[in-house]
């Protein structure tokens, strides 16, 4: 009996051991969430992006999160995170998908498929998307950086990249564990970018953040994401 209740103790320990580093760790995630953004804002696979920029060693004063960009239509791009490099701008874009993914980066939408085939989604091109984000940022900030910009699209979720070809230069597809090894990547294979304006660009990028606080600019632009929803429609298919 004593030996039985000396292990239950053993176990009731570790489990509240366990308890007590996830706790732990949850906060320490936090804190350094927060030096760069705040924890409402984005999605959970934005958070994880840029906790595993921070982790692998990324200065949080070169990473910015979920950014509105004036564009000249008025309008505003949303974008999930930049962050800026001795060898120029890199611009993510983060997805949460399952199931297998087909597209190629001159088509307008790509595709998920899942149960095996029998459901099909069609979803706008993230290489694209991504395109009129850095081309929003470009024209912000003309006059004060005219550095290269770089396209990252990150998959989180448990898909697969299935047929996905016909990549841009200068633009990467890849996982979420792909993150570090394709900025790494960026920075090897590229020279020093000339910032005119280094701290103007910061600003310019810390207003783009700040606009994430106003409710109107939110408003604006989720009204005009569905107004583009509306005029080109998703579809969905069964069974081919």
């Amino acid at each position: 009996m004593g030996i039985v209740i000396i292990g239950l103790v053993l176990i009731v320990g570790v489990i509240l051991l366990y308890v007590f580093l996830s706790i732990q760790g949850k906060r320490r995630d936090t804190a350094l969430l927060q030096t760069v953004t705040d924890t409402w804002r984005g999605t959970w696979s934005e958070q994880a992006l840029i906790l595993k920029l921070l982790k692998q060693g990324v200065p949080a004063v070169t990473v910015f999160h979920d950014l509105y960009i004036e564009k000249r239509t008025n309008q505003y791009a949303q974008i999930d995170a930049v962050i800026l490099t001795k060898v120029g701008i890199i611009v993510f874009e983060v997805k949460d998908y399952s199931g297998w993914i087909f597209g190629k980066g001159y088509q307008d939408y790509w595709t998920q498929v899942l149960a095996y085939g029998k459901e099909r989604y069609r979803f706008y091109n993230p290489i694209m998307q991504n395109k009129r984000h850095i081309e929003a940022l470009r024209w912000k900030l003309s006059g004060i950086a005219d550095v290269p910009f770089y396209s990252v699209i990150i998959f989180y979720g448990p898909c697969t990249l299935r047929d996905v070809s016909c990549i841009p230069e200068g633009t990467y597809v890849g996982y979420s564990e792909d993150i570090m090894s394709i900025v790494d990547f960026i920075i090897a294979n590229n020279l020093p970018a000339d910032y005119q304006d280094k701290w103007g660009v910061i600003n310019v990028l810390k207003e783009a953040t700040s606009l994430g606080n106003n409710p109107d600019v939110v408003s604006q632009h989720i009204q005009n994401i569905y107004n583009c929803q509306k005029s080109y429609s998703r579809y969905r298919t069964f069974g081919t």
